[in-house]
């Protein structure tokens, strides 16, 4: 029987990619996101498409409802203003905040009950290298430290009986890329092995591996995808 994922984000960059690879492995993909322009995969048979904006928190719960039993949750979507901490609003740090953090956590809540009623499942969270270091971007780095905190919080709290992991990677190449400025791009280039960027399938396929064939016993972990700019 197939299996049911869920990607949030998963209409463009990393998360188009981890669609993909999850439709070429069978199994039906709910693809939550605020709009489906230019989305090349949605007339594809095993793909269900979600117009949703993930700030409304509260509504989760009824949208998990609605999708029904999940076999894999990939916590994919997030926003980067890629400004000063003192021209924050607080409604920008509001938004940011719920869709960054309180978004992956009330979806991870809602669909751990059919996970452990079922005996199993997977959690993936597309956390940052930002959330390792610290970021230009502060409230950013502060939500994906948050993520990789409630990847490791969840793991504990489902005891091995649903398995949560996520990745931190540094800047890839997609429609991100463009809102970092350009004297950082270059400090990150001189910085990894390889003099690049990350590409989008390279972190996606990183994902997709702990979403179905990893080892359960990886559970609680932040795999980098850093390629030796923060080395550990």
């Amino acid at each position: 029987m197939a299996k049911t994922a869920i990607v949030t984000g998963g209409n463009k960059g990393i998360g188009l990619e981890v669609t993909r690879m999850l439709l070429a492995r069978g199994c039906v993909v709910y693809v939550v996101a605020r709009d489906f322009a230019d989305f090349p995969l949605a007339s594809e048979k095993n793909v269900r498409t979600v117009p949703f904006d993930l700030a409304e928190v509260e509504k989760i719960p009824a949208l998990v409802e609605q999708i029904g039993d999940v076999d894999i949750l990939v916590n994919n979507a997030g926003v980067m203003f890629s400004i000063p901490h003192d021209r924050y609003t607080r409604e920008r740090v509001g938004r940011m905040l719920r869709i960054n953090l309180e978004a992956p956590v009330a979806l991870t809540t809602a669909v751990s009950a059919s996970m452990l009623r079922k005996g199993g499942g997977r959690v993936v969270n597309n956390a940052s290298l930002a959330g390792q270091t610290g970021h230009p971007d502060v409230w950013y780095g502060i939500t994906k430290a948050g993520l990789i905190n409630m990847t490791k919080s969840f793991a504990r709290i489902f005891g091995g009986k649903v398995v949560v992991n996520a990745v931190a990677p540094g800047p890839a190449e997609t429609d991100m890329l463009a809102s970092i400025p350009e004297a950082r791009r270059e400090g990150v280039l001189r910085s990894v092995y390889s003099g690049r960027f990350a590409r989008a399938d390279e972190v996606a396929e990183t994902i997709v591996w702990l979403a179905t064939d990893s080892p359960e016993y990886i559970n609680g972990t932040c795999i980098d995808i850093n390629n030796g700019s923060f080395p550990r």
